[in-house]
Formats: C-alpha cells, structure tokens, sequence
C-alpha cells in the first residue's frame, strides 16, 4: 500500500482544524469583558519565560503591566522587549522579588518560567494573589509540592495551564484523532519511551565571585545553597538534584504526560526505576547519565529510557514515544508521528506544523523553537478559553501533578532501589515509611515547604 501523508493543508481543511486555532486567528479572539484589559505578569524573564509570554502576546492583547527577575540584565532585556511588542509600548514595572510584583498589582494572569525548584512557592503565591498560572513544568521538585499547587488551585478556583504543550500539538492532536481514538491500533499494551539527548552538563567551573547583577540569594531561595561556579542559566542548574527532577524529571515528563493524554491514563499502579552516572563520571553533575523507569497499569507498561551518552536506538526519534499495539505500532516526537499497520494496511504519517507564515516575527526571534511555537500558541489560547467559559485547561493543574510526581517517584526508586506504589489519598507510598518522608524535601530556611498535610 503507498504510503499516506498528511499534508499541512490537508491537515487546516479537516476536522482537526478546529484544535488548531492558532494557525487560524489573529488577536481578539475573546472579546467578552472577563478577557479584556487583562493584566500579566511575568516570573522569570530569560530565555523560556519571555518565549511563553511572546506566544501569548501573538494571540491576545494584553497589558504586560509587570515583570520580576533575580537577574538585571535578564529583567532589563526582557522589559525593553516587551515594550516593543505591547501595544501601548510601555515598559513593565520591574521587580527582583515576585513576592514584591504580586503585592504591588492585582494580576488576572501570571507566567512563571523559573528554575523547577521555585515552582511550588511561586505558583501558590501567585495563585492566592488572585491570578490564573501559566505554570512551566515539571510543576514541583517533590511530590508533595505538586499536592500543595493543586489544593491551592482548586480552593480558589484558578485556571492553572503546565507548559505541557505536547497536547496542544498540531500533529499529536491529529494522532490521537486518528489513530488512538478509532481504535487503529487495537489493544494497547505496551509503550517506550525514550530521550538520546547528550543535554547532561558536566562541566566542573571553578568557584567565583557572584555578580552584582545577580541575587543569586533569592535565585537559590529554599533550595540548597551550592557555591557559586558561574551563570546558573543556560542549563547549568539543571545539571544539579538540587534545583530540578534530572533527565527523566525533564524531558521523561514530557513524553510520558503526552502517552498518558493519548491514552487517557491517570496515576501509574507501580513504578520501578533503575540507573545512575554510569558514563559521565567526570564533572560536577549529580543527574543521572542513565536511567530505565516502568510506569505499570493493568496490562499495560509505560517503559522510559534515557541515555545521554551513546547512540539514539532510533535516529529519527531520539526523543519520542512509541505505542505498541495488537493492530499496529504509533510512534511519535515532537516534529512528527507514524502509523505502522500490522501486515496489509495504510501506514498514516504527519510532520510537525509550522505557522511561519501566520507569524513571520518567529523568523526573527532568537532561540525560538520553531517547531513548539504554534503548539505554544495553542495552549494559551486553550488557557483564555478556560478563564472565560470557566472549564479546565488541557493540561490542567492536576493532569501535570501526576505526570510529574510520577516522574519524581521513578527518580526515588532508582535512589532506593526499590518498586514504589504511591497513593494519591492518603499522599504515602504504601508499606515504604522511608520513602513516604521522602515525598518532602526540606526547605533552606527560611523559606517553609507549602505542604500542611
């Protein structure tokens, strides 16, 4: 059978079209009082928080009335930048402390693009100021962290969108439509996924002097306080246990939320993990170089991999998912998927959609990731439409605790060598006591761990 490819224009024509609204509309989308005026802010104001903030600006006018950094020259940068998108050409206020932003206006929206370890803290914050969240993932650096944003968001009743954006991804939307929901593959009982990526830094900077630019005081908040060896940015902080989730925590998240959306799965039964630096033994890093995780339903294993060393098993997806089924195999990344039929069928494939005609300003902004700016646009559209009609994003504040606490509990499996099963009621790992006191790390004083339980 000749092969099937859906094309981009073919894709507009057909049904999914309607998920894609981003590709199809320009600003004003919403137009009801509830929406406009709306005051944003922003919380970290590198490289990913203003490219969140730049996507929502592309569908909506907004007034970016305040932004908050630890670091000048980022938060000085990012003001002029906005300046000279916003409409009115102001220039938000700027603040070093988000505590000092959310005191000084009433926000209706908050971006939060901040190291993984200030997530929880800051999310709460924002979310009992009064605002809705655009909140960057993993959400948390520890599973009770994640309980404590999503008590919290649910007792004030706020929209909290996760930078999940795989499930608002043109391609993806139309796998799920296509495949999953038609039942092409049949019954479904296996899934791999993987990350080949060599993005472990191992650097080993020697010790320095901290800038004057920089609080790194306030950059570090109740984290641990590990001496200063250079700009944290760039990916450096990620390298560290201490201020993200590793790999797995990382880009494991993404991949094992977006097979739980296209299957509809809620909190694995078990989780068992395995892995360590077994290569990049070399530098500073404490994030493992190696790691295996199953993630267990009923007759159903959601297998992760990840090496960051070595070859990809798959060049063509060397960060993807792949969904075994009785009828055919779905693989799928983030600039395309593939059905392949069991024996005599159609094989059904698509590319990532691009929107570099729609928006001809991506061409020009630095770092910008071409392939997720649509699917970016489209997840702050979805959150808009969640604050106005008063229903839950796609990737709702719940749906991006499980997908991260998951992760997290895979990371704790591989550190005590053993199989955890983590029940969400009464928030313990069953018949573990050690790994239960676990679900908490402690805060640097004198910043308080948000969870009262």
């Amino acid at each position: 059978m000749p092969d099937f490819n859906l094309n981009r224009r073919k894709f507009i024509q057909g049904a999914t079209a309607v998920l894609t609204l981003s590709a199809l509309q320009a600003k004003g989308v919403f137009s009801t009082s509830t929406l406009k005026n709306m005051r944003v802010g922003l919380i970290g104001a590198g490289w990913y928080g203003k490219s969140d903030l730049f996507r929502l600006m592309q569908v909506r006018d907004i007034d970016v009335v305040a932004i908050c950094d630890v670091d000048s020259k980022h938060l000085e940068e990012a003001g002029k930048l906005i300046s000279e998108r916003q409409i009115s050409r102001k220039v938000p206020k700027l603040y070093n402390d988000y505590r000092a932003m959310l005191d000084a206006h009433k926000l209706d929206l908050v971006l939060i693009g901040t190291p993984d370890h200030w997530h929880a803290q800051q999310a709460i914050d924002t979310i009992r100021s009064g605002a809705h969240l655009y909140l960057q993932k993993p959400i948390s650096i520890d599973v009770l962290e994640g309980e404590a944003i999503l008590s919290t968001a649910r007792k004030h009743n706020k929209k909290v969108q996760i930078g999940t954006q795989r499930r608002s991804t043109a391609h993806l939307i139309d796998a799920k439509n296509r495949i999953i929901d038609q039942g092409l593959l049949g019954k479904i009982s296996h899934v791999e996924m993987c990350c080949y990526y060599h993005m472990r830094k191992n650097g080993n900077p020697a010790v320095e002097p901290v800038p004057d630019f920089l609080d790194y005081e306030m950059w570090t908040g109740p984290a641990p306080l590990r001496p200063y060896d250079g700009l944290p940015h760039g990916g450096w902080w990620r390298t560290f246990m201490e201020y993200g989730n590793g790999i797995t925590g990382d880009m494991g998240m993404h991949m094992f939320d977006t097979v739980r959306w296209l299957l509809g799965l809620k909190w694995p039964e078990k989780i068992t993990s395995t892995g360590g630096i077994f290569v990049q033994k070399g530098g500073k890093s404490n994030i493992a170089d190696t790691q295996t995780a199953i993630f267990e339903y009923p007759d159903l294993n959601c297998v992760w991999q990840m090496r960051s060393w070595g070859t990809p098993a798959d060049p063509e997806y060397p960060w993807a998912f792949v969904i075994y089924g009785e009828k055919g195999t779905l693989k799928g990344s983030v600039m395309k998927y593939e059905f392949i039929p069991v024996g005599k069928g159609e094989r059904i494939a698509m590319d990532v959609v691009y929107e570099k005609e729609k928006f001809p300003a991506d061409l020009n902004e630095p770092r910008i990731e071409l392939h997720t700016a649509p699917a970016t646009r489209q997840h702050m559209l979805n959150l808009l439409s969640a604050i106005e009609n008063d229903h839950l994003p796609i990737a709702d504040i719940e749906e991006g605790h499980i997908s991260t606490a998951s992760c997290i509990l895979a990371n704790l499996s591989m550190l005590l060598n053993r199989p955890l099963v983590y029940d969400p009621i009464k928030k313990i790992c069953i018949d573990d006591p050690e790994a239960t006191k676990l679900l908490r790390r402690p805060y640097r004083a004198p910043w308080k761990h948000p969870f009262l339980g």
